[in-house]
């Protein structure tokens, strides 16, 4: 009740306080959205509970920093930091997800908007602690608390064990010594979620500002393969026959990237984010009581089993077939019974 009183006084005092209040979908974080309505005018509600352990300072300092350079992040129209309150322009509902799904032939032109806005992304200097928060690093001991969801996470859901600390030190050895060199490059800033959920068209605006960005919150400093895959091997949707190959062509036109070691870190990155996205789509069902997420389970699997076919990565791929059972409808059973 107090968290509903402190919402409806930061919209009384921004003249929002009588407009119509309707929840949308939010993110996999305690992060929650509203759209409001008065008047003819529409606006978003972000509510970033800091008891939850959100903090609401690097999503205001990102936001001004994507639209000093010409992105269309959403304005800021109020905020209150310290109660992680934040009133923004409503950007519409046209997310890529949505637009590929009703009207495929549109997916490769979104998804060149896409590969173009984020060679541009990847050129800018970062955030400075000038302007009150700067990204850490995207190192090895990031790379390695994610890519060990799989096994603390996932592993011990599906099999009902907690895992030794023989198998869970061997994992950390093939692991650390697979991220090496992506954990040394910490040389762009890294969206994180970069994905056709979190994109919108924008059609009113011009060149790269009609990609609408949501949910970056989460930047880093790391590696440049990082964004790529996580738009082009999407842990939510398939793309369509050969455009995945194509707008990695497109990338690498754009950046002159030498395309060798690229592919290699990309196989690299893409593994890791996918051990990281198994584990934690099922703490999502059996912490959060989220169990919708188990459903994407195939498919990053599926992409996993292609990330870990770069020779570089035999040591990784041979941990997995040893310990990681396929999420196949019996184990997705256990996990989701195991939440219940």
């Amino acid at each position: 009740m107090m968290r509903d009183t402190e919402i409806r006084d930061f919209l009384t005092a921004e003249g929002w306080g009588a407009a119509q209040r309707v929840p949308l979908a939010g993110d996999a974080s305690a992060r929650r959205y509203e759209r409001l309505a008065r008047a003819g005018q529409r606006a978003i509600l972000m509510d970033a509970p800091p008891e939850s352990g959100l903090d609401s300072l690097p999503f205001l300092v990102i936001t001004r920093w994507l639209g000093r350079h010409g992105l269309s992040a959403p304005e800021i129209l109020a905020e209150d930091p310290g109660r992680g309150l934040v009133l923004l322009e409503d950007l519409g509902d046209d997310l890529f997800m949505g637009l590929c799904a009703a009207e495929p032939t549109r997916e490769p032109g979104l998804y060149g908007a896409a590969v173009d806005l984020l060679a541009r992304y990847q050129e800018l200097p970062p955030p400075t602690a000038a302007e009150g928060w700067t990204p850490p690093p995207y190192d090895m001991a990031v790379l390695m608390r994610e890519a060990r969801l799989a096994v603390e996470w996932y592993l011990a859901a599906a099999t009902g064990q907690a895992p030794s600390a023989d198998t869970l030190a061997e994992f950390q050895a093939v692991a650390a010594a697979a991220f090496t060199e992506v954990a040394a490059a910490q040389d762009v800033p890294i969206y994180r979620d970069y994905h056709a959920e979190n994109l919108l068209w924008l059609p009113e605006r011009q060149g790269l500002a009609r990609v609408g960005l949501l949910d970056y919150q989460d930047m880093l400093l790391g590696h440049p393969a990082y964004d790529l895959v996580s738009l082009l091997e999407d842990a939510r949707r398939d793309l369509g026959p050969g455009l995945r190959d194509a707008m990695l062509e497109r990338y690498l036109a754009r950046t002159g990237r030498a395309r060798d070691g690229f592919l290699r870190d990309a196989h690299t990155l893409s593994a890791q984010r996918n051990l990281k996205i198994l584990g934690l789509f099922t703490r999502l069902c059996r912490r959060d009581g989220k169990p919708r997420y188990l459903a994407y389970l195939p498919r990053v699997w599926r992409l996993l089993a292609q990330d870990l076919s770069h020779p570089d990565l035999a040591p990784l791929r041979a941990w997995v077939a040893r310990h990681l059972p396929a999420p196949e409808p019996a184990v997705r059973a256990t996990i989701e019974g195991a939440a219940a």
